[in-house]
């Protein structure tokens, strides 16, 4: 084990920061944050301002019988109540942190911490109503407006956060960052952060004690120097954030990068699970007789992740069923004249957790299938292969146009009804699959299989039986509700042009 000694002297040139293009883009990476911050506050500012506005609109002008509508409204003292309490809502939110790098672009964070600090607005509003007698101000306009600065401030930060999105394909907002070790699971995270309007990273390179200068890990990131270049080139390249791959570092060598930059103010570190190549679940730390332990998730998604996914579920699925019913009784007639046969088709599939059930599907082939696929031995090895089947000799006249139209699972929304399914996710998998997907197939199972999902929009049965694994494993470990919504419409496109679909 090497000891994080600082080389002395000149960095090879193989460590020479590239140049800047302008001094103008110089300028902005050097103020880019203060200028975020800045426009978060004026954004911010008008947001709350507009929630004051709109819901005194609505609590003494709208038509809505749970007001008073007796109450005489005094607009000189609302208006001299917006502009104090705006610049009050503002501190609570500099309090909360919201103004903090930190927390800056993290949809979840940010939106928790708008609503605690809204909420402590409102308290401290109430106290003062309640120690000043004098102060009168009708509830309804104090709730609405709770409830308002909420709502458009966390819209203003969507938007910008889908801003800033933007602006980091184009090299700004972004964190350099090295990534220690250069194993597969180093590889694995080079290829997870690689996507930096989502990640906010900037890898420069890999730092490794075995591998030489210059080995190539992942597409163009290379092996940048050991440890004992490690606080030159944090220096020199600015470093903000250090990415420990813990499974291909020594315990030495952690400690020792530990002691150097553990308490550094300019740079991150941070430490990967160790197990990023088979968990896809969240991690909790919690500490037994003072030693902090980590426990793995069964799920991976918990509280209000799953409940936004679930009320999404049921809110189209419904609606959908009650418009589709009679479509489904035209299509079961249709079924019933073209083959003999029963008109659902139940295939077994794993859902969360390892728990089997039958997934519904209109049959689409016929009954003697595995009669008619002996005959064709190609066929049966290509379907052993693939898991699909371009020419299947099994498909009956009906069922090759109901597959083309995506019309065959259709049924599968009575799976989602019963919370077996959801609308958007990974691919089924058959009990007989789980082999192929080795030690994929735990984080598969995490999640509850879809419909639809980014294997469907990206190909569905033109991409290879690898390409369809990585999908589904990049859609278990980036899940956001935004990404659900994304996947739906892009269905749309994919299904009526019939790509893929056989």
């Amino acid at each position: 084990m090497r000891s994080v000694v600082p080389r002395t002297g000149p960095l090879p040139d193989s460590y020479a920061r590239p140049d800047t293009s302008t001094a103008i883009v110089e300028l902005i990476e050097k103020y880019q944050w203060k200028l975020l911050i800045a426009s978060l506050v004026i954004l911010d500012y008008g947001m709350v301002y507009l929630a004051f506005r709109v819901s005194y609109w609505i609590r003494f002008y709208s038509s809505w019988s749970i007001f008073q509508l007796d109450v005489s409204p005094t607009p000189g003292t609302y208006t001299l109540l917006t502009f104090l309490l705006t610049p009050v809502w503002l501190a609570f939110y500099a309090g909360f942190g919201l103004y903090n790098r930190k927390n800056l672009l993290h949809g979840r964070r940010e939106t928790s911490l708008l609503l605690n600090a809204a909420t402590a607005g409102v308290f401290l509003v109430m106290a003062v109503d309640f120690l000043r007698l004098d102060l009168v101000m009708a509830r309804g306009w104090l709730v609405i407006s709770w409830a308002g600065a909420f709502l458009f401030a966390s819209i203003g930060r969507f938007a910008v956060r889908r801003g800033v999105q933007t602006l980091r394909r184009s090299g700004l907002f972004l964190s350099p960052a090295l990534i220690v070790g250069a194993n597969p699971e180093a590889r694995c995270l080079a290829e997870q952060f690689e996507r930096r309007e989502y990640s906010g990273l900037k890898l420069l390179g890999f730092i490794d004690e075995t591998a030489p200068v210059g080995t190539p890990i992942y597409q163009s990131l290379k092996v940048i120097g050991t440890l004992k270049d490690l606080k030159c080139l944090v220096q020199d390249r600015r470093v903000e954030e250090l990415i420990l791959a813990s499974s291909g570092v020594s315990q030495a060598e952690l400690i020792a990068i530990f002691q150097e930059f553990g308490v550094s103010k300019t740079v991150n570190l941070r430490m990967s699970s160790g197990l990023y190549e088979m968990i896809a679940t969240g991690f909790q730390v919690r500490e037994i007789s003072n030693v902090p332990l980590v426990g793995i998730n069964k799920v991976r998604l918990t509280g209000t992740n799953q409940a936004a996914k679930l009320v999404m579920d049921y809110c189209i699925t419904i609606p959908g069923l009650l418009v589709l019913l009679p479509f489904f009784l035209l299509v079961a007639i249709l079924i019933r004249i073209d083959s003999r046969g029963p008109v659902i088709f139940r295939r077994r599939v794993m859902g969360v957790n390892g728990r089997q059930f039958d997934a519904f599907k209109f049959r689409t082939m016929a009954c003697n299938g595995d009669e008619i696929l002996k005959q064709h031995p190609a066929l049966l090895e290509e379907l052993q292969r693939n898991q699909k089947l371009k020419d299947d000799p099994r498909v009956t006249r009906l069922g090759r146009f109901l597959r083309k139209a995506s019309i065959d699972e259709l049924p599968q929304l009575f799976n989602v009804l019963r919370s077996e399914m959801s609308l958007v996710g990974p691919r089924m998998i058959s009990p007989g699959e789980m082999a192929l997907y080795r030690q994929a197939g735990i984080n598969l199972l995490t999640v509850k299989p879809g419909i639809t999902g980014l294997w469907q929009v990206s190909g569905r049965s033109d991409i290879s039986y690898e390409d369809r694994v990585q999908l589904d494993i990049y859609y278990v470990r980036n899940w956001s509700i935004w990404l659900d919504l994304q996947l739906l419409w892009r269905t749309i496109p994919c299904v009526l042009k019939r790509r893929g679909a056989y």
